[in-house]
């Protein structure tokens, strides 16, 4: 029966006798057959008996079989089969149910499946699967080990904005390194696209009282602010509903100002929240209230009753001075870091400034002499438009109990942000339980490389900023704990990171409900090759997992020899994790390379409780982050708490 349908699909065809490698491509495509070139053309070539680069219809059927023959599929298949030819639908329901934990399970669910996957149309009416249909169904994303209730924004988006994790970017407008690569229009765009709601701006003074961004005292190069605000207006809501917060870095004298103020207004219209809510005069908003809403993060002068009482007024040439205290070097770790920054940019550049006067012209403040206070200058028009997400300098936490209001936000640098994450984790949890936290890289990090997020994540801190245009773990760890709540950008943060009486640390877990987690790897499914390799390499998969400092821990299988077209494990995993709303699972595909050492092929990263059981495909993506498909790892997955 399989044969008969499978030769009606393809001898037309063959017609015109042999066909080379495109058209065989071509056919693959047509029958619905996902597959790479590269192995394609291996296997062409394998089976091209006279090796004249085209191929008989009895040669075609040979490279369809080994491209969609499993074993591993046939196994589960005559499992559940009667007669290891045909599945019926109730053979599919209890599949389903024992083997796929399909919980709301009806003949109705698996009669879809059914319409849907299985090609041979007499096979279809009577509501039966072929081995064929089985394959594709088990290949579809349906079988996928991502939730697909996950994939949709299914958590409570009511709570107050520093009740969520919060999608955000470092330095956005830079696609390189911090000090002399290219500024790009890119680099906002593709942050958003991929869910991020938080980006950073950095404004400068710029010619023809055109403000500008880039990343100051550096070679990078300069964009207009307004053609940053109108590309960020044309992507903002692409990929998530919820509101994006404009971080900005403002070098910027009164003047200029004035203009990002009205570049802000005229852009976004309604869309750019200029005054407080009705329903929220003393507490933070939702990301549901603030729906397609654009917020501007800046510092602020006086309160939202006196910014609200001045709307609709004119606020031309009114310039408000902000005071605010310079703690001494140790302390003033932003300074720090510019100044780092200027000595990292000086020997870049190789000149031999005195540094005092390098100095002075950073900030206008001599760091080596403890200053009490600064005095930056604020235009009204621009202060106005920061309501909810007002940049305050973080002193301590004692400090922020005693004084710092609900609408303002702290930026602490991820040096300074890890000495008080070990030494004073109950105090840093009390803090973002009520306010909204940034964490950013240090600007020691020049080739715009990122630290772990995990860390910062574990102890609540809403807004983790990484330089999204530097691939590797921390933007694998980023993805993959975004691809949540419907990739929106907001996730509802765990109960014990927003419960005023919970008394949670990473550190010291105490009456945990653990999960116990089994992964079965069975096998690989045309994994990408490397360069060196011919389609024979030899893979080894590591599953890790990213949590609370108790739940770190990889595991690896045995390397498979001479095989990234099919290899198989068969290899089983446990793992005890003790905070599952913390953990993510992230598996790595690699090549072993005796002399250079390992090559990465691929990676896929998601939340714990995102993962799906039974049966399923992972897919795999590369380093920037694009899709491998069909390059896929199949998984049995269990776990139980």
């Amino acid at each position: 029966m399989e044969m008969k349908w499978f030769l009606s699909k393809i001898q037309d065809d063959f017609r015109g006798g042999k066909i080379n490698l495109e058209k065989t491509q071509r056919l693959l495509e047509k029958l619905d057959i996902r597959c790479s070139y590269i192995h394609v053309k291996r296997i062409f070539k394998d089976n091209d008996r006279l090796k004249q680069g085209r191929i008989t219809i009895e040669e075609f059927r040979a490279i369809y079989r080994i491209l969609t023959h499993r074993e591993e599929i046939v196994e589960i298949f005559n499992a559940y089969s009667e007669n290891r030819k045909i599945l019926l639908e109730n053979n599919l329901v209890q599949f389903l149910t024992q083997e796929q934990y399909t919980t709301e399970m009806s003949k109705t669910i698996a009669f879809e499946i059914i319409q849907k996957y299985e090609p041979i149309e007499e096979v279809r009416k009577a509501r039966q699967m072929s081995l064929e249909g089985f394959t594709r169904y088990m290949d579809s994303r349906e079988c996928q080990l991502f939730k697909n209730e996950c994939r949709k924004v299914y958590q409570d988006m009511t709570h107050p904005l520093n009740d969520y994790f919060i999608s955000s970017s470092h330095n956005t407008y830079l696609v390189s390194d911090q000090l002399v690569g290219p500024s790009d229009l890119w680099g906002y765009v593709s942050a958003l696209v991929k869910g991020c709601r938080c980006l950073e701006i950095d404004c400068w003074d710029g010619a023809q009282n055109e403000p500008v961004v880039y990343h100051g005292y550096t070679l990078t190069s300069k964009l207009l602010f307004k053609t940053v605000i109108q590309a960020i207006h044309k992507y903002a809501f692409m990929t998530s509903d919820y509101p994006v917060v404009l971080s900005l870095e403002n070098h910027c004298s009164p003047a200029q100002q004035e203009i990002m103020a009205d570049n802000l207004q005229t852009t976004f219209g309604e869309s750019l929240l200029s005054d407080m809510l009705a329903d929220f005069p003393d507490t933070l908003p939702s990301p549901e209230a603030l729906k397609f809403k654009v917020l501007v993060k800046n510092k602020k002068i006086g309160t939202l009753k006196e910014t609200h009482e001045r709307k609709g007024s004119d606020k031309r040439g009114k310039v408000e001075e902000w005071e605010e205290e310079v703690a001494d070097l140790e302390e003033e770790e932003e300074e720090e870091e510019k100044f780092k920054e200027s000595e990292i940019f000086e020997s870049v550049l190789g000149e031999n400034q005195d540094k005092e006067t390098g100095v002075k012209k950073l900030s206008g403040v001599t760091l080596f002499k403890k200053k009490k206070t600064r005095k930056l200058k604020i235009a009204l028009a621009l202060s106005d438009l920061v309501i909810y997400t007002k940049a305050e300098k973080f002193k301590s936490f004692q400090h922020s109990r005693l004084y710092q209001q609900f609408n303002e936000n702290n930026s602490i640098g991820e040096t300074q942000a890890r000495k008080l994450s070990k030494l004073r984790a109950h105090e840093f949890i009390f803090h973002t339980r009520k306010f909204i936290t940034r964490i950013y890289p240090k600007a020691t990090r020049a080739d715009s490389s990122n630290f772990n997020p995990q860390e910062f994540w574990n102890i609540g801190c809403q807004m983790v900023a990484l330089n999204f245009q530097t691939p590797g773990l921390p933007m694998d760890l980023q993805n993959g704990k975004f691809l949540d709540n419907g990739g929106s950008g907001y996730i509802l943060k765990p109960h014990f990171l927003r419960e005023s009486e919970s008394y949670f640390n990473p550190s010291d877990i105490k009456d945990s409900m653990p999960i116990t987690l089994t992964i079965r790897l069975i096998s690989g499914i045309q994994l990408p090759l490397t360069h060196s390799s011919s389609n024979k390499g030899d893979t080894l998969v590591i599953i890790e997992v990213f949590g609370v400092p108790n739940d770190q821990m990889k595991q690896q299988t045995r390397v498979i020899k001479k095989n990234a077209f099919s290899p198989r494990w068969n290899e089983t995993f446990t793992f005890i994790i003790h905070v599952p709303e913390l953990a993510l699972i992230r598996f790595v595909v690699e090549s072993q390379g005796l002399i250079a050492g390992n090559e990465f092929l691929g990676q896929y990263t998601l939340p714990l409780l995102c993962m799906n059981k039974g049966y399923r495909r992972v897919p795999l993506f590369s380093r920037m982050g694009e899709s491998l498909e069909p390059a896929s790892l199949f998984v049995y997955v269990w776990y139980v708490r």
